[in-house]
């Protein structure tokens, strides 16, 4: 991106004028337009009815839809539109029917939901869970995912993008590994959609959770599950109105042929408003030249950060993203993000708990997280790591 399209781009964005906002990875400022879309929709709401506007926006609203689709190439039928992307993970997490000793491959940089829902269903349903470990570089073992491959495993279930380190799993490699040996693959893409691009075609998955308030820059609140049409009728719906139903009479009904049968009725219509708004504001711009920017913005941070005494940088792994994790020697993390707060700089913490196996490998307690958008800058990172000179100089 040139500098001239970053300043209209951070000019967008009133947020920007406000903060540096290295917190991305946790909830992005949303584009201007975002909020206008779904403040005026509110707006409209409060003056009409609830359901009557939802009638005028018919077409805005069914637009959402295809809006999805063409960000991550799947079908309209394909996709359910939900609050968050641990509803649409766990959705189709749940609606897989476990036996008992079936078997579930997953990666030490599984999110904590994700770990819980494991651990849940082992509990109740009696399956096995199996790490495949990063390899000493912080890679992920493709040859020991091939190698734990058996009769007994359901189901791949990897993380993108881990929540507290930079690296990235090879997830259409891994989709190959799934689909050569027809095993189900479920995909958490909660911090990936928005920054990198993807295909679920490419991918080769069959499941794919995604959030909207991260890279996406959408509302909280929202957040979409993507349901390959081939195995809809393999999974179990926990949660039925008359919305997830093509017809029902005293007897019975008839489940929608679609992935919207893992939607209930009641959602915020401006929110979805919003979130078809915000994934529109990344296509007009294009979700590869957003992952040119951010990755130029997170290497630059990373060998920036590497200059400051007393700072470690703990992202490892080929493949890095926008997120970079460090600590300060003596400082504690807590204290590094409210020290930068005070500066109006903005990062999160990432606790052993966010991702606790590949945390507990490494004697991590904790980790200071900064997350970068395209509509960052340079001179952020310049304002940045002099900040954090200051604090690891003066613990």
């Amino acid at each position: 991106m040139e500098e001239q399209e970053v300043q209209r781009l951070r000019a967008a964005t009133g947020g920007t004028a406000e903060r540096i906002h290295f917190n991305n990875a946790g909830s992005s400022l949303p584009p201007d337009v975002v909020l206008e879309a779904v403040t005026d929709y509110l707006q409209e709401e409060a003056m009409q009815g609830g359901y009557e506007l939802e009638a005028a926006y018919k077409d805005q609203l069914e637009n959402v839809y295809g809006s999805i689709a063409r960000l991550i190439n799947a079908s309209v039928d394909e996709i359910a539109i939900v609050e968050n992307a641990s509803m649409g993970w766990h959705l189709a997490f749940n609606g897989i029917p476990f036996q008992k000793g079936d078997v579930v491959i997953t990666s030490e940089m599984e999110y904590v939901t994700n770990l819980i829902g494991f651990l849940n269903v082992k509990k109740t349903k009696e399956i096995n869970i199996q790490v495949i470990p990063n390899d000493e570089q912080g890679n992920f073992s493709l040859s020991a995912l091939e190698a734990a491959i058996s009769p007994a495993v359901r189901l791949i279930a990897m993380t993108h993008i881990p929540s507290t380190a930079g690296n990235m799993l090879p997830i259409a490699e891994i989709g190959k590994i799934a689909r050569r040996h027809g095993i189900l693959y479920l995909v958490d893409a909660c911090q990936s959609v928005g920054q990198v691009p993807l295909d679920v075609k490419e991918i080769g998955c069959d499941l794919l959770s995604v959030t909207g308030r991260k890279y996406l820059r959408a509302p909280r609140g929202t957040g979409f599950l993507y349901v390959r049409k081939e195995v809809l009728e393999q999974l179990g719906v926990w949660f039925l109105d008359g919305h997830s139903v093509a017809s029902v009479t005293e007897e019975g009904f008839v489940l929608r042929k679609d992935a919207r049968r893992f939607e209930l009725y009641e959602k915020s219509r401006a929110l979805t408003i919003g979130l078809g708004k915000a994934i529109d504001y990344a296509l007009a711009i294009g979700v590869d030249r957003i992952w040119q920017r951010v990755r130029f913005l997170a290497g630059t941070l990373r060998r920036r950060l590497a200059e400051v005494p007393g700072v470690t940088v703990h992202d490892s792994g080929d493949q890095q993203c926008g997120i970079v994790t460090f600590s300060v020697e003596g400082v504690d993390s807590v204290r590094v993000k409210n020290a930068l707060a005070v500066k109006n700089i903005n990062v999160s913490v990432g606790k052993a708990s966010s991702t606790l196996v590949y945390m507990n490998r490494r004697n991590l307690t904790a980790i200071v997280r900064a997350s970068v958008h395209y509509y960052n800058t340079e001179e952020e990172i310049g304002i940045f790591c002099a900040v954090l000179r200051e604090i690891a100089g003066n613990h």
